[in-house]
């Protein structure tokens, strides 16, 4: 039995590495800032259809053609995602509503037979808790009482119908952009139906050797790890957040907190999805529900999402996904700040999953590509002129 053949490697001249390869990456950044947003789609489109692959493979497996597996993949996932937004997108501008109703109301219903707001209500009570703990001297009750009559006199109701509009506004918003991500799709969809075929042009020009995963194998690979980090990631923040909300509930904090911690925790770890925003937007609810619950509590939960997004930042982000993409956590880093640089929040969004498949290109072609070496070693031509010698007298004299 002979021997396996040992793959092609690739060797780089030395002119190539002196000229062309500084002038081709040279070219390809021009281009890829004349056509950033163009370039951008079609990164994500590829970063889809290799998430999608192994899906559509193990539908193969049960003799489904690829064409129908790709469509089924592609279905169930517009089906999920737009059920998803339509019930993100509806629960947010009821509950807006109904916060600014209830908002309205704290500053404009008046009880009793004194004819106070609630806010009025608070205030004196702010007031007789300062009077009973020796601090009268903290007059607060007719500045409060003013402030209230500000506040009422303003049109609550004016502003918090500007909220529900923008809320509305930012629903149509995310329902428009949905027909952006067609394009993104249909990209994506002409990208995994020749997957396959392009899978096999690289195995023949680059095959791997035995017991190695092909190229788009282990680059699948590498973004199932992120996805499994990101999965981690989303879990920990998640119960840190539906935890430290039942804690508060707990301490009196925020009243009634502890019948929908579970249901913040869950909304926190879907949002973790989203790098530096994801946290913020994911206070957003809890923060609501607070302020109608009693907007004093606003002020613990915005301090309990700040503890969380520093830890999260700072210590969960770069370990966990360090951990499941075999990086350094200061690399993590440095790729989530680079792509927000760049790009913005999209850009960070896509960072962790390029440097995913960076390490899988990398690992796969580290022992495949040579560079020619300038080694002092190798000798340079020179020509030499001998020079006359003296009247008389030869060279071996």
């Amino acid at each position: 039995m002979s021997a396996p053949t040992r793959p092609p490697r690739i060797e780089v001249p030395r002119w190539i590495q002196l000229v062309l390869l500084p002038l081709l990456l040279v070219l390809a950044w021009v281009v890829a800032n004349a056509a950033a947003h163009v370039v951008f789609l079609f990164v994500v489109a590829a970063l889809v259809a290799l998430l999608l692959d192994p899906i559509v493979l193990a539908l193969q497996r049960v003799r489904l053609p690829r064409g129908l597996s790709v469509a089924l993949v592609y279905l169930s996932f517009a089906a999920a995602l737009g059920l998803v937004i339509l019930a993100v997108t509806t629960a947010v501008v009821g509950q807006t509503k109904t916060a600014a109703t209830r908002f309205n109301n704290y500053f404009t219903d008046r009880h009793g037979s004194a004819g106070q707001t609630a806010a009025d209500q608070d205030v004196d009570r702010l007031q007789k808790w300062l009077d009973t703990h020796h601090l009268k001297s903290l007059d607060v009750q007719k500045r409060g009482h003013k402030a209230v009559q500000q506040i009422r006199r303003r049109d609550v109701g004016h502003y918090t119908s500007h909220i529900v509009t923008f809320v509305e506004g930012a629903a149509l918003s995310i329902g428009k952009t949905l027909f952006a991500v067609v394009l993104l799709m249909v990209v994506s969809i002409y990208m995994l139906l020749d997957m396959q075929r392009l899978g096999r042009a690289v195995d023949r020009r680059f095959p791997p050797r035995p017991g190695e995963h092909p190229l788009l194998r282990s680059i699948e690979h590498a973004l199932a790890a992120y996805v499994r980090g990101q999965a981690a990631l989303s879990l920990i923040i998640g119960t840190n957040a539906g935890v430290g909300l039942w804690a508060l509930a707990a301490l009196g904090l925020l009243p009634h907190g502890q019948q929908y911690a579970l249901l913040f925790g869950a909304w926190v770890a879907v949002t973790e999805i989203i790098p530096y925003l994801g946290p913020w937007l994911g206070a957003i609810p809890a923060t609501i529900y607070a302020v109608v619950v009693h907007p004093v509590s606003a002020l613990w939960v915005m301090l309990l999402f700040l503890a969380i997004h520093q830890v999260e930042g700072h210590i969960v982000v770069p370990n966990v996904m360090g951990n499941a993409l075999r990086l350094h956590p200061l690399l993590v880093i440095f790729g989530l700040a680079t792509g927000a640089e760049v790009y913005g929040l999209p850009g960070a969004l896509i960072a962790l999953p390029l440097l995913a498949v960076g390490r899988a290109i990398w690992e796969f072609f580290a022992d495949r590509l040579r560079l020619e070496t300038w080694s002092a070693e190798t000798p340079v031509p020179v020509e030499v002129e001998l020079a006359e010698p003296p009247h008389g007298r030869t060279l071996g004299s």
